[in-house]
């Protein structure tokens, strides 16, 4: 059963749609600063003091224009359990839990807008 107290309560990653991921490390890391946290196939993390900022190529395909291709990324200790939760309480997924990068999972969903947004850290178990 979901925990009825649940609550999201941390944006980890703010993640920006990019065409080119060497181009767009280029500018954040050497242009603006921003200390490279990790990168991966498609993907690198960059310390935003707080929040971490993601570039993925991926999300930058799947949207119809670059400049709006943005998701919001709330860190949780247990991703299962949120995906419990809140669709318990009406919000539907776009993407069901999943692995997404070594023992890390995701699990999307939209809000009222179509803005895209997804909880995203360890599968957790119920």
């Amino acid at each position: 059963m979901a925990e009825l107290n649940f609550k999201l309560t941390q944006i980890g990653v703010v993640m920006l749609g990019v065409e080119q991921l060497a181009r767009a490390v280029a500018f954040y890391r050497d242009k603006l600063g921003l200390a490279l946290k990790g990168q991966n196939e498609g993907f690198a993390f960059f310390d935003g003091g707080g929040v971490t900022l993601g570039l993925s190529e991926a999300l930058a395909r799947a949207s119809s224009q670059i400049p709006g291709a943005v998701e919001v990324v709330f860190s949780v200790e247990n991703v299962r359990a949120a995906h419990q939760a809140l669709a318990a309480r009406g919000v539907q997924f776009t993407h069901e839990p999943r692995t997404v990068t070594g023992p890390l999972w995701a699990a999307n969903f939209n809000d009222p807008d179509g803005h895209p947004l997804s909880v995203f850290g360890p599968e957790g178990i119920l």
